[in-house]
């Protein structure tokens, strides 16, 4: 596999000069955004390599090591900031909707579709044995806030009074199951995702689920 496949035009072939004093943060965050593209590609941290992720920069792998101790550090590093750019993407989607069920609603979607649109990185997030040997706090981020949405719509009256954690418990596991079959098993005779959310919805908070709701 041609691991270079992704990167931005000028970087294949050529090696980086030094960073001037001040831009080491900027050669991280370029490693780190080298990184997600290699595990979205390859769906499985065990398959990068930190050689891989230099080659990707146009940097000697040395400079890598100067940032991150080993592979997990790297990978660790951006799968937080993956999550932290789909809890952004949510949240504006979230801001678009008109009323708490729309919120909650236009969250769940935005989640499927991230994912429909970055299955490899999904898999490393969720999937992989990295989640067995390092915590992810920050994966609670996006939970608590769909707890937020769940409590949004009890608290307007659109959802039966009840326990939001919970409630937000198993529209998470409904949801993180059907994407995860929609990425693993492509083949299966799949209804649109839209359908699939209104019905999590429906039975498991309670909202009646309302025709182009946004």
């Amino acid at each position: 596999m041609d691991t270079t496949s992704s990167a931005p035009a000028g970087h294949h072939g050529a090696r980086r000069g030094r960073n001037p004093r001040g831009q080491g943060e900027q050669l991280r965050e370029d490693i780190v955004g080298a990184a997600l593209r290699l595990l979205d590609e390859l769906a499985d941290d065990q398959a990068l390599s930190m050689r891989a992720v230099a080659r990707e920069v146009g940097i000697a792998a040395t400079s890598v090591y100067i940032h991150f101790a080993d592979r997990d550090a790297l990978v660790l590093a951006a799968l937080e900031r993956f999550h932290r750019e789909l809890v952004e993407a949510v949240d504006q989607a979230e801001t678009d909707a008109a009323d708490p069920a729309g919120k909650l609603r236009a969250r769940v979607l935005l989640l499927g579709r991230w994912v429909q649109r970055h299955p490899g990185l999904y898999k490393v997030l969720h999937e992989s044995t990295l989640n067995r040997r390092a915590a992810m706090s920050f994966k609670q981020e996006l939970a608590e806030r769909t707890t937020a949405a769940v409590q949004g719509c009890i608290d307007a009256g659109l959802a039966p009074a009840d326990d939001a954690a919970v409630v937000s418990l198993d529209l998470r596991a409904a949801v993180h199951g059907a994407v995860s079959m929609r990425v693993n098993q492509p083949d299966l005779p799949w209804p649109p995702l839209e359908e699939q959310v209104d019905r999590f919805l429906a039975k498991l908070v309670g909202l009646v689920p309302t025709s182009g709701t946004t």
